[in-house]
């Protein structure tokens, strides 16, 4: 090994103890605690050694984004390689609840990539994911077709350009989509799932529904089956589907 090789592979070591010790941090005691004063102090180091290896606090919050979007990738894409009907129906609704149980099992983790007070980090992040898992889904032809004419007009320029980034994703993963199968009606209905299956998992992990729930379970389930009745899977929204 040469002693390059040797400074890059301590220092891959170093950073991943740094992050090791943010998580740490961050799921014993919230986002407030991550701070390099304490994360220095876990590692037995001073504060200003770590800008040896992060540039800013910001910095080493977005990488830890990262490796959190990646836990979570790895546990959508276990509970989908286990969903083996070869309904598409059924494989959106798995992701659904992997997303849920993994935001239930990691409210810091959730809290931190998802409703940041400032910028929400792991936007971007959680993007790459969801359209990894589901690019080739969404633009499958066994989504139900909508009109245009249900989009809001002044949502068509913002879903234009999101409509060319979910056919990049899909082409990157082998699906080649045109915006006629990808229309916009189709994307705005894509969008407003998100919106309420995000709203429930929130609510949830935060304990803020309007009222109490003694278990919200029932109502995720059919919230989902209003969903996929509404994208074009109503086939598969029947309990033996869960």
């Amino acid at each position: 090994m040469t002693e390059a090789t040797r400074r890059e592979r301590l220092r891959a070591e170093t950073e991943r103890e740094i992050r090791q010790a943010a998580r740490t941090l961050l799921v014993e005691s919230g986002r407030d605690a991550v701070t390099l004063r304490a994360i220095a102090r876990k590692l037995g180091i001073t504060a200003p050694a770590l800008y040896r290896y992060y540039d800013s606090h910001d910095a080493l919050l977005r990488q830890l984004c990262d490796d959190i979007c990646d836990d979570m990738a790895t546990a959508l894409h276990t509970d989908l390689a286990a969903e083996t009907s070869g309904q598409v129906g059924c494989q959106v609704r798995a992701v659904c609840h992997a997303f849920r149980r993994w935001a239930l099992a990691h409210p810091q983790e959730f809290a931190l990539v998802f409703a940041s007070p400032r910028d929400p980090l792991g936007a971007d992040q959680f993007g790459s994911v969801f359209l990894r898992l589901a690019g080739g889904l969404i633009a499958s032809n066994q989504v139900a077709n909508h009109a245009d004419e249900e989009v809001p007009e002044a949502l068509h320029e913002d879903l234009v350009r999101f409509q060319q980034v979910l056919m990049d994703a899909a082409s990157a993963h082998g699906v080649r989509v045109g915006d006629d199968v990808l229309n916009l009606g189709k994307i705005y209905h894509v969008v407003q799932s998100w919106v309420r299956l995000y709203g429930h998992v929130a609510l949830e992990v935060f304990g803020r529904f309007p009222f109490a729930v003694t278990n919200p379970e029932p109502m995720f389930d059919s919230m989902l089956d209003q969903m996929l009745m509404d994208i074009g899977f109503a086939e598969t929204t029947d309990s033996a589907g869960r």
